[in-house]
């Protein structure tokens, strides 16, 4: 429809497509009435087929609304549907909304950082994943990070553990964060939620002489009262935010956790990421957004970086142990140099939108792809464990 007020035709949203891709992603594409493009990603690991429906749901309501106002359709994806938040809505609005802002910056041939106030870095630090689910010869893994670029990495504490288990499995973590810090690298320790209240502080205590860069989800998010607790009695920076999804949910942990970690797939996208950004800098905390999934998604999360002055470090799904044998964040992209770690750091893109051109010749040839569905852990009495 026209804008009120002005000669100015904004075009509007013609087609909305979504494409399931290997190792376990979902991209999806926004066309313009003037044919112009952008793309975004819908990635829930596990849960594919719920965001499609969603997203199924948001093209009859979205087709039609200027491409142009990207919040104001965040605002209908948000609020309209009267249920809110949540990771299957939340990360289907995420793919509309990144595709908007790559829509809307190609179309003025910037950055999306440059509408986002402009960057205030040139470089990025990152790290990547060693250790895979069930984590063992991590000094091998880290020496292939340290030549590949990398000086931090992220592994796994703990393989599953039982609700209150003995203290003894604790001690690899302790071994295992002490071999890779002997090679001259930092490592933040992901707890993954599988630790429970009864071990948590344990393991902490434990980890703490030998300085990991981080803790991340020393327990379920869904437990703020023991993330505070935790915080009261362990000096390393606790750090989570991959199931937290929108503003709202990090109310409980503004001033108790040190770094947040967003995931730009399952937060509502770059305005959502941009909001926590700065909610988060406003209580002297870092943002370190999760990302181990594809190349557009760490696209956007870039964007987010480049401008916030609170952002500290971003994770990169290069390697990941989910995308072995499969696709890697190298795929699905023209070109793949904007990838290049160095000295622990990539540069901030300078191309249009997103900073990448996604090769959609290279997706349309995937097909029909089965979905990918999270590992289950049972204990040796068949009770679930915590993935």
């Amino acid at each position: 429809h026209k804008s009120q007020g002005t000669s100015l035709d904004m075009p509007a949203i013609s087609q909305i497509e979504y494409f399931r891709v290997p190792p376990r992603w979902l991209f999806v594409k926004i066309t313009d009435g003037e044919g112009k493009v952008g793309w975004g990603e819908a990635s829930l690991e596990g849960h594919s087929e719920a965001v499609e429906g969603c997203l199924d749901s948001f093209m009859e309501r979205f087709i039609g609304m200027e491409a142009d106002d990207i919040e104001h359709v965040w605002q209908n994806g948000y609020r309209m549907g009267f249920y809110r938040g949540g990771p299957v809505l939340m990360s289907a609005l995420s793919g509309i909304d990144i595709a908007l802002w790559d829509l809307k910056a190609r179309r003025l041939g910037v950055p999306i950082y440059q509408l986002l106030g402009g960057k205030v870095r040139s470089k990025l630090k990152v790290y990547a994943w060693i250790g895979g689910d069930r984590p063992s010869d991590v000094e091998a893994a880290a020496k292939e990070r340290i030549q590949q670029g990398f000086k931090a990495v992220k592994m796994n504490a703990t393989e599953d553990v039982g609700w209150f288990d003995s203290p003894h499995i604790l001690d690899s973590a302790v071994d295992r964060l002490k071999t890779v810090k002997a090679l001259g690298i930092d490592a933040g320790i992901d707890f993954h939620g599988r630790i429970h209240k009864p071990m948590a502080a344990q393991l902490a205590s434990k980890l703490a002489p030998h300085e990991p860069m981080f803790i991340e989800e020393p327990l379920l998010s869904e437990n703020p009262e023991g993330i505070a607790a935790l915080a009261q009695v362990t000096t390393i920076p606790i750090a989570l935010g991959e199931r937290l999804h929108s503003r709202w949910d990090m109310k409980p942990y503004l001033g108790i956790v040190s770094i947040f970690q967003p995931d730009v797939c399952h937060v509502g996208g770059i305005s959502e990421l941009r909001r926590m950004a700065v909610m988060a800098e406003a209580y002297d905390a870092a943002l370190a957004p999760h990302c181990p999934l594809g190349p557009i998604a760490l696209a956007a999360n870039v964007q987010v970086d480049a401008v916030s002055a609170n952002f500290a470090i971003q994770e990169m799904s290069l390697g990941i142990h989910y995308n072995a044998g499969s696709a890697d964040i190298t795929n699905y992209i023209k070109d793949a140099s904007v990838w290049d770690v160095k000295d622990g750091y990539i540069d901030v893109p300078t191309g249009p939108g997103l900073g990448i051109e996604v090769d959609e010749e290279q997706i349309r040839a995937v097909g029909k792809v089965k979905s990918w569905r999270s590992p289950t852990f049972q204990g040796p009495n068949g009770e679930w464990r915590e993935w």
